[in-house]
């Protein structure tokens, strides 16, 4: 029998990371092929790392005014009946407001004004109809349906349910009949109103996941989405992830008879003010005089490269270790162009085994840490002087998905800067923090496995 083809796309490195440098398609009996946006040393590189050889380019995508208005219209319609719905209002901090050009604020202006006509929820199925015929009128469709006589794919696979271009090729393969996965790619996702593509099938983390399913988009069937957990959390599970303790401790200059403290940068628009919280972090421990039981190290959000923890690790240069994320970027700084090397696997895994605690804003590492059982501080207070005046933590842990926490005590909170000592000497792991990575995890050992079993032909 032929082998059958299966085309995969990565919208940016992370789904890169978590899906070519795992398993999940290793026992895959079928040709794989790759189509995508990445620049030439992305594509060797990814070729070299994974033996994979087969790449097509996806055609130069072009969006219509008309697809733009009617996604744009669908993304804020959705999250104003997803706010009422749950009934949380800063579901609608997802709607970007700050618009540059003028062109762009009459666009969004008008595209505010449609939305007030929008009352029900079948509306919003007839605006999705009405994107779905208008991507198809789109020449970037015609384009990817020969690109698809010339593969012949019989199942695509995407990394990123959110992935803009790939609604138009996903169009595609529903007219063709070919299968057709998507997965969600985050754990607040859902809420925000973003599912660009319409797929046969949907894969979430956990039974929690499917639920926010069935109640943001109702009228995708149930048996479409199917729990298989998530690959970025099998890694923990590998032992040959963890640096053997000498390497890592001497590659950057940690002292073993000190306890680390990871402290977990966001990107600069989830939290500005990171740099100021590392700083209080260092600060009140030095003034507590536990420099010589802890030693702090630094992680920044790997697409993070605007430098702004650098004048904190200069302040502190005995006391702050940056441990930086091995990722390969270009110039331009492409999403298409940004990829995790498979090193920092390793580097990750083994800064959360040898880490006793992690420090920092509401971030998917708290869940890293519980592969490990370490405890996670969530910094719960706002800055004397704030880097953006309209930004506030108070948002930040009432946004929804901090709503699938069992209990408050599934973490440490950090409400006041002279707290921080006391909370790192009393700090234990919470047992509701197991709950909690349950809950929004599922069962994640063989995730890879239960994957490439749904993705079968």
């Amino acid at each position: 029998m032929p082998e059958k083809r299966a085309v995969l796309i990565f919208p940016d490195g992370v789904g890169v990371r978590n899906y070519l440098y795992s398993d999940v398609f290793k026992d895959l009996n079928s040709e794989l092929v790759i189509i995508h946006n990445f620049d030439d040393a992305t594509q060797k590189l990814i070729s070299e790392i994974t033996s994979l050889k087969s790449f097509y380019k996806i055609p130069t995508f072009k969006e219509a005014v008309k697809e733009k208005f009617l996604r744009e219209l669908i993304c804020l319609s959705r999250l104003k009946h997803n706010a009422n719905k749950v009934g949380n209002q800063t579901i609608l901090t997802n709607w970007k407001t700050d618009h540059k050009g003028i062109l762009n604020i009459i666009f969004y202006r008008l595209v505010g004004i449609a939305s007030k006509k929008i009352k029900s929820y079948n509306q919003i199925l007839k605006l999705e109809n009405l994107y779905q015929r208008a991507l198809r009128k789109n020449r970037f469709y015609e384009q990817v349906s020969n690109l698809f006589e010339e593969i012949k794919p019989d199942v695509i696979f995407c990394a990123h349910q959110r992935a803009l271009q790939c609604a138009g090729i996903f169009a595609v393969a529903e007219d063709r009949n070919i299968k057709s996965s998507t997965v969600i790619y985050s754990w607040d996702n859902l809420p925000k109103a973003r599912m660009a593509l319409k797929a046969d099938q949907y894969l979430v983390w956990s039974d929690y996941m499917k639920q926010e399913m069935e109640c943001y988009y109702p009228e995708i069937e149930p048996k479409k989405v199917i729990v298989t957990g998530t690959p970025q959390f099998e890694f923990y599970y590998d032992n040959a992830n963890i640096i053997e303790k000498d390497i890592f401790y001497k590659e950057y200059n940690l002292d073993k008879k000190k306890r680390i403290i990871c402290f977990s940068g966001d990107d600069i628009k989830t939290s500005p003010d990171d740099p100021k919280y590392l700083r209080d972090l260092a600060s009140e421990i030095i003034r507590n005089n536990l420099e010589s039981e802890y030693q702090i190290v630094l992680r920044r959000c790997p697409v993070d490269l605007s430098g702004r923890f650098d004048e904190v690790v200069r302040e502190f240069p005995d006391l702050i270790k940056a441990v930086t994320p091995i990722w390969k970027f270009n110039s331009a700084g492409a999403w298409s162009t940004v990829l995790a090397l498979p090193q920092d696997i390793s580097l990750l895994v083994s800064t959360v085994f040898y880490s006793d605690i992690v420090v920092n804003l509401g971030s998917t590492m708290a869940l890293d840490f519980a592969m490990f059982r370490k405890p996670c501080i969530f910094i719960n207070y706002d800055q004397e002087i704030k880097t953006d005046e309209n930004w506030t933590v108070k948002t930040i842990y009432k946004l929804q998905h901090f709503r699938s926490m069992p209990k408050d005590s599934s973490v440490i909170w950090w409400s006041k800067k002279e707290e921080i000592s006391d909370l790192l000497r009393s700090a234990n792991y919470p047992s509701t923090m197991d709950e909690w990575k349950d809950r929004v995890l599922g069962i994640n050992c063989n995730d890879s496995s239960q994957i490439s079993n749904v993705l079968k032909l």
